[in-house]
């Protein structure tokens, strides 16, 4: 058995009776399937004193004893220019950056690749403070696989003003997105909840239990196989556009991940999904006024949208 720093030991609750013992470790303790998993296969998980498969069924009232991996470290921030990474605009209190593909809003466990944080730090911007130490100034994040404007905070002041502003839903998101197929409104909102995937790890899902998830689209132009749409996000969950539509069965084009169609985004020349952070709006925590930035399309969706439209 491993080693580890800490140990819980509770009984199987009624409403998990007759579920897969790393599904019940992971709904218990919050860790993810593929951890809990991982506890099982090492010992570290025992159903009434004894070490189990994960495939076991536990019942009601039998006694877990799972011994708990220690903390990680959390990943520091590395200054790394990032190529591509654009400055969009700069000043004491925040700094908006057009961010290419590939590069991650911040350091995180697993992730080796530039990140935006990393970039800046670079270049010279010193970042606020505020948030965990990876996450410092991030008051919203873009996947690494999309595009487009993100604002990062500067000074204290704004962190807290801009992590309110996103909280309470005073910031116009705007994202342009191809999808397959036809909208059927063309125009319409998505009110769908969402949470981690149940089976799935590194994957998002409509859940009926999830966290409240609005998305708002209109159709800009529809081409014979897909369709260009604004969208715009009512709150800000994790890869909400991609499963939103996919949901729909009409997910972002080359958004393998969620069920596209991987012939038409050979055919484009897709490697991700077409997703874009458009626009993005809000009050400057400085000046009180008023802001709007915006993205232009980067050359690989630009050329997706030229083949749909031949």
């Amino acid at each position: 058995m491993s080693t580890y720093r800490d140990q819980r030991s509770l009984p199987v609750p009624d409403g998990l009776d007759g579920m897969r013992l790393d599904q019940a470790v992971s709904r218990l303790l919050g860790f993810s399937r593929t951890a809990a998993a991982a506890l099982v296969d090492a010992g570290d998980a025992l159903v009434d004193g004894v070490t189990r498969p994960n495939s076991h069924k536990v019942k009601a009232g039998s006694w877990l004893e799972v011994t708990l991996p220690a903390p990680v470290a959390a990943p520091s921030v590395v200054p790394q220019a990032v190529p591509g990474l654009r400055v969009v605009h700069a000043d004491d209190d925040i700094v908006v950056v057009d961010k290419p593909v590939g590069v991650a809003a911040h350091p995180s466990p697993g992730w080796t690749g530039p990140t935006v944080i990393g970039g800046l730090a670079a270049i010279g911007h010193t970042i606020a403070t505020s948030g965990a130490a990876e996450r410092q100034g991030v008051v919203h994040r873009l996947d690494v696989g999309t595009t487009g404007i993100m604002v990062v905070a500067k000074s204290e002041s704004a962190y807290s003003a801009l992590k309110r502003a996103f909280k309470y839903r005073e910031v116009d998101k705007q994202y342009h997105a191809v999808v397959q197929g036809h909208l059927d409104p063309l125009r319409g909102t998505i009110d769908a909840p969402i949470d981690r995937h149940p089976t799935h790890d590194y994957r998002w899902a409509v859940v009926s239990d999830g966290k409240p998830s609005v998305t708002h689209y209109d159709t800009i132009e529809a081409f014979p196989a897909a369709s260009l749409l604004q969208v715009r996000l009512e709150t800000g969950r994790t890869h909400q556009i991609r499963v939103h539509f996919s949901t729909l069965r009409h997910p972002c084009v080359g958004d393998i991940t969620y069920g596209a169609d991987p012939t038409l985004s050979a055919r484009l020349g897709l490697s991700r999904q077409w997703l874009h952070a458009r626009a993005l709006s809000f009050v400057h925590p400085g000046t009180g006024e008023q802001v709007t930035f915006v993205s232009d399309y980067p050359a690989d969706l630009d050329q997706a949208l030229d083949v749909l439209r031949d």
